[in-house]
């Protein structure tokens, strides 16, 4: 073939940069010091954090066990976490899925799971209308990848004080996500982290480009989603599928990667699950998957 050779690194973005002169400073990212609390879990800190849970509130007695299930793990391998649930999963894929129980019912069982168990409490909100009510329950308000872009949701989610989460749209590139961090600064609330959690690559299937945690990681702390990461987006007949099998593959890498916190789709029961158990890590998996990747975070720290 003539013409110029293809270089997969010419995106355009100033975070890439080109020069053989600059290739040493592409090795040693300078990361934005962007570090907070979260009840017990200190974000940006150097110690790796868990997010985990089911995707969607199934019943109040579900998310309990899980939770303190999860809790155990997590404590007996002295890992910083936080839960997660959904009490409404706006965008199933069809409209005939399971979406949760709802803002009401959903955000009094989150809070008093937080209550109960002294948990710090995710979830994902889909309105700016939702999010003061939801403020009162959790720890962190989620945005989903989805919505990464939309302002007055963003905004919304910054102006409570909570802790906000963004996941980064699969459509999305990871320079620009430092948009979507300034619109929650912007209302004065600078506890805020970005999720990767794949890209589109063609119809129903996502890749992890592991470029994006370092660049990200320059504008806020990042979290790496190991189970989204290996969804196949409506790719089972109204719903999506999954190769769940990858989930401590990516997870691993990803650690050796660099990054602040891990986030996990975790069930007792994939199989049964009312929402994403095709892309779910199954509870027994769990912990033997955090020993892996917490040695592997250790080895990490030692060598930087």
């Amino acid at each position: 073939m003539g013409g110029r050779p293809m270089n997969f690194l010419s995106t355009g973005s100033p975070d890439l940069p080109q020069s053989a002169s600059s290739r040493l400073q592409r090795d040693r990212i300078a990361f934005v010091s962007n570090s907070f609390e979260i009840g017990p879990v200190h974000v940006g800190s150097g110690q790796l954090f868990l997010i985990a849970g089911p995707c969607v509130i199934e019943s109040e007695a579900h998310v309990r066990r899980m939770a303190q299930q999860i809790q155990r793990i997590a404590a007996d391998l002295g890992l910083p976490y936080i839960f997660k649930a959904s009490y409404d999963k706006a965008n199933r894929t069809s409209v005939k899925s399971f979406r949760g129980p709802g803002l009401k019912e959903g955000v009094a069982i989150l809070g008093r799971l937080a209550q109960d168990t002294g948990l710090p409490i995710l979830t994902d909100v889909h309105e700016p209308a939702h999010c003061d009510t939801v403020a009162e329950a959790v720890d962190v308000l989620q945005i989903p990848a989805f919505l990464c872009r939309q302002t007055d949701l963003l905004v919304a989610a910054g102006k409570t004080g909570r802790a906000v989460n963004i996941k980064k749209g699969q459509f999305v590139a990871p320079w620009d996500m430092t948009h979507p961090v300034e619109k929650v600064r912007s209302t004065g609330n600078a506890r805020v982290f970005l999720t990767e959690r794949g890209a589109s690559f063609g119809y129903n299937n996502l890749v992890v480009d592991y470029r994006s945690l370092a660049i990200m990681r320059r504008t806020a702390p990042v979290v790496f989603d190991g189970t989204h990461s290996v969804q196949q987006p409506s790719a089972a007949h109204g719903v999506s599928g999954g190769q769940p099998e990858f989930i401590p593959l990516l997870a691993r890498a990803a650690v050796a990667a660099g990054i602040d916190g891990l986030f996990l789709e975790v069930h007792d029961d994939p199989s049964n699950a009312k929402s994403d158990g095709a892309n779910a890590l199954d509870l027994k998996l769990l912990k033997p998957l955090l020993e892996t990747l917490l040695a592997i975070h250790t080895a990490a720290q030692e060598r930087s």
